[in-house]
Order: C-alpha cells, then structure tokens, then sequence
C-alpha cells in the first residue's frame, strides 16, 4: 500500500508497549537496505530525512547552506527511493521529516511525498514554538500527514541543530503545547543529545517521561513521546574505524540499557542517526583496507580520497559526493559502484537491524492500524484537529 502517516504506527507503539525506532537515511541504497531489514523482522519502519538530507540529497554537498530549491528536489529524491522500496512492502512504510527549521521546509517535504513533518521551534519561546508548530500541524493535517514537535532543548550538535547545554522539558508546558498545537507526537529533552559525543555513563531522567505521559493522560490528550538524540555509539564500531585509519575520540552513545529503560516510561519512537553514519563509515574503511585496488577506481576512488583526507570525520556525506548520482537516483553504473553500494547496505542493516530487536518492534507490523493519507485527512477533520 502507499506509505503511511506515522500516528498510526506510533498509536501501536503506545498500545503494546514497545518503540519504534526512527532512522534517518541519506542515499537511495540507504533507504532500500533500512526497508529490508525491517521487513526481515516484520517490523514497522520509519525512516527520516533531515531538513539539511535533503539538501544533500538536491544535490548539495555544502547542505548547511541548501537552498529551498535544493531541499524541494532532494526530498523528491528521498521520496521517490522511499516509494519505490516501500510502496509494495508487506510491512507500514512512514517517510518523516526530522528536525524542520520552517513552513518553507515541511512544505517542500510534503511535496516530495513526506507522509509525517517534525517542526523544530524548540529554540523559540514557548508562544511562538506554539504558534509555529499549530500553523504546521493545520497546513499538515489537512493533507493526512502527521506531525512532531519538540519542546525543551537537547544538547549536542546534528546538522543545523546545535545547543551547548540542555533544557528539561517541563510536563506541565508540554501538556499545554500538546493542547494547544494538536500535534501527534512531542519530542522531550530527558538527557539524551545529539551527535556522536554525548559523554559517557550517560543517565536518562525517566521521571520526565513518565510525568508528561500522567498528565497528557489525566488531561485525556493523546500523544506519542519522541526521543532525539538516541543514537548509541556502538564502541566496536568506533574501534574498528580507528582500526582503519580513523580518528574519531570522544565518542560515546547513549546505553542501550538507559534506552530500554525509558520505553516503558512512556517513550514510544528513538531517533537515530549516528550509528548508521558510524557503521557505514566503518565499512566504506574496510572495503578499500581489503581491497586497495580499489583507491584508483574511476568510479569509486574519490570516495576513498575523501575518506583519507577526513579522518576524524565520521559522516558518510562527507564522502559520498565523489558518487552522487549513486546517492541520489540509485544509478549504479559499474561493478565498482555496486561494492561500494553492498557495504553501505550492509553497514545500514547492521545497525537498523540491532536496534529494531532491543526496541521491541520486530513481528509489530501486524499491529498497525493501516491508513492512507486521505483516510487520515478525513480523520483529522473529524476530530476537529
């Protein structure tokens, strides 16, 4: 069936007592090994592009500065990949915007086949996030496609989104903001952090969690909890990278205990980005470490020149420009480029694969109440929302 909005795939979540992870993609082949192994498990699927992916994705290796032009072609991109790996799957496909910085962003990513928006005014006071996120959710609704907020400040730098200190979400203002924006799903500051370097021995506050989700509950509002900067920095993969000519330090995740822990404190979709880069970067390392031959590759050896030159770089966009049709089209012109293409894959399963065991949303698929854009449009007016 067509890709789905993401309240249903969070309102199963909510009732059984698992969560969803949501991971962000940057390349067509990206997108089709992140739908196959969910299907392997028969897990639900959320996969993001952030507001900057799709920058990358028009075509923009700078993607800080992506104009509204690039973001517009390269979330067709996003979506036309998402489509073509998920439209026929047997398991709920959502494709979501991670981290929208305005209404220019969400839309251009509605029009690129987006079927779920997060808007970002946590930087802004509470009134104007309030005011962003209800004109978002109205534009949205009205077409079917779910939306997420966010409300307090993660530490930690992704992309545009950067904050040297966090702020705790406080119940009592998200129950507010949920009633007053409508949105489906608020993303919570509860001690987690953006990038690879969140510190180590990190503990979560899970009573912030547990807290909101009472009140929204005394106050009979419907909302799934979202939590950013989850990824967990799986130390063999740093290892490995440093192994192969890397230089990454400082890198700790968030334990996969604390994580666990915070899902049946009312968590109910954890956003990951970095182990995906990570894994990826690690196995892009390691192909040409055990094949050299492949340095002077026409196709491919600009991705090892750039990989050699960024040591410490641990984002695969760093590299993947030197094949950037293969990134955007899924063109695949030679033998050369389809190894490439195998690890990134590869890299992709091994941490979407890992972590939709230890979140618990494998055999969930069945679970999820299917609908369509246009079912669900009809659904919001109902509701008045």
């Amino acid at each position: 069936m067509p890709l789905v909005p993401l309240k249903p795939v969070l309102d199963a979540a909510r009732a059984h007592g698992y969560a969803q992870g949501a991971f962000n993609v940057n390349a067509v082949c990206q997108a089709k090994a992140a739908i196959e192994v969910h299907e392997m498990f028969r897990s639900p699927v959320i996969l993001q592009g952030a507001d900057l992916a799709n920058a990358f994705m028009g075509g923009r290796a700078d993607f800080a500065n992506g104009t509204v032009e690039d973001k517009i072609r390269g979330a067709k991109n996003i979506g036309d990949a998402v489509r073509k790996f998920g439209e026929n799957s047997p398991v709920p496909v959502v494709l979501h915007l991670d981290h929208g910085r305005d209404m220019e962003s969400v839309k251009a990513a509605i029009a690129g086949g987006y079927t779920s928006v997060m808007i970002d005014g946590s930087s802004l006071p509470f009134d104007e996030n309030v005011e962003l996120t209800r004109e978002v959710v109205r534009y949205a609704h009205e077409r079917g496609v779910s939306v997420e907020g966010e409300l307090g400040v993660l530490a930690g730098v992704e992309d545009h989104v950067f904050a040297a200190t966090s702020t705790y979400t406080n119940p009592l203002s998200a129950v507010d903001f949920v009633r007053k924006t409508g949105c489906d799903a608020l993303a919570i500051s509860y001690g987690t952090m953006h990038g690879p370097s969140k510190g180590a021995g990190v503990k979560l506050r899970r009573e912030i969690p547990i807290a909101i989700r009472e009140c929204l509950s005394h106050e009979g509002l419907e909302c799934a909890l979202v939590s950013h900067g989850s990824s967990t920095v799986p130390r063999y993969i740093v290892d490995e990278i440093n192994e192969l000519g890397g230089d990454i330090q400082n890198a700790h995740g968030i334990s996969l205990a604390e994580l666990k822990a915070a899902i049946p404190a009312g968590i109910n979709k954890i956003n990951v980005d970095t182990d995906i880069r990570l894994a990826v970067t690690r196995n892009m390392r390691e192909l040409f470490e055990r094949r050299p031959e492949l340095r002077e590759s026409p196709s491919i050896g600009g991705v090892y020149d750039l990989l050699a030159a960024n040591p410490s770089q641990p984002d695969p966009r760093a590299f993947l420009p030197a094949i950037y049709d293969t990134v955007m089209y899924g063109v695949v012109p030679d033998e050369d480029t389809q190894t490439l293409v195998d690890v990134v894959e590869a890299g992709v399963k091994e941490a979407v694969g890992t972590l939709i065991v230890e979140f618990g949303s494998f055999g969930k698929a069945p679970l999820v109440e299917m609908a369509t854009l246009d079912e669900m449009a009809e659904r919001y007016a109902k509701a008045g929302r």
